[in-house]
């Protein structure tokens, strides 16, 4: 997508604060439009606090987008799309297109249904899908929403549960196909030590926060989050 924004100048460095626009808002994008590329960073340090006016903006967005798509355009019923197992076996990246850089595209399903909006003259835009496929959502998406959207992600978390099965004794497995119901009944390390800090900062205030938010990287990172003002925002 080609993105819209403007340049700022901080400390006497020219920006450009870009975003794209997906469903009337204004997002800046992560690489591959997954949740964990975009959320896993705030599990420790508290971007959203310290750049309310950049972090602070875009990661409630980020998250409404992740919702509209599997509920809305793609109408999964479920959401919560991030790199995991394949439920048909192996390991692959899943996202939501639209917020993502990478020119080839993270999924939200199996056929790897992607859009293309075009670039200037350069590319032309290609018609918007239909429909979607058969889509892969894995629990840990939720539970990295749970700080901006607590309600929708336990309610996405119970579905899952309620509706597949898709919880054994090392908690919610790692992805389940929400067309078939065919699951990865696997726990990854790296999705559940995500899990685990998501759970702890939710019941304990943001604890885990705390062993970054103070001396020198608090300090030296901080101010530089303050200043930024991203373009994200509700599109008009």
């Amino acid at each position: 997508m080609q993105p819209a924004g403007v340049t700022r100048t901080y400390l006497g460095v020219d920006v450009f604060e870009g975003h794209y626009t997906y469903r009337d808002k204004n997002i800046v994008p992560s690489w591959g439009g997954s949740m964990f590329e975009a959320l896993m960073v705030p599990l420790l340090v508290p971007e959203e606090e310290w750049g309310p006016w950049s972090w602070g903006v875009n990661y409630p967005l980020y998250v409404e987008a992740q919702i509209a798509h599997g509920m809305e355009e793609a109408d999964y019923g479920y959401w919560g799309f991030s790199p995991s197992n394949d439920p048909a076996g192996g390991y692959r990246e899943y996202g939501v297109d639209p917020i993502g850089l990478n020119p080839d595209g993270y999924s939200s399903d199996q056929e790897r249904t992607t859009v293309d909006y075009g670039f200037r003259e350069c590319r032309p835009a290609q018609p918007l899908p239909t429909e979607y496929g058969r889509g892969v959502v894995t629990p840990h998406a939720s539970f990295l929403a749970l700080d901006y959207e607590p309600t929708a992600a336990l309610e996405n978390l119970a579905n899952l549960r309620q509706d597949f099965g898709a919880y054994g004794w090392g908690g919610f497995y790692d992805a389940i196909d929400v067309t078939t119901g065919t699951q990865s009944k696997y726990y990854l390390a790296l999705d559940q030590g995500m899990i685990m800090p998501a759970i702890a900062n939710e019941l304990r205030n943001d604890r885990l926060q705390t062993y970054v938010t103070q001396g020198a990287i608090e300090r030296t990172i901080k101010p530089l989050l303050w200043h930024e003002e991203f373009t994200a925002g509700r599109a008009r």
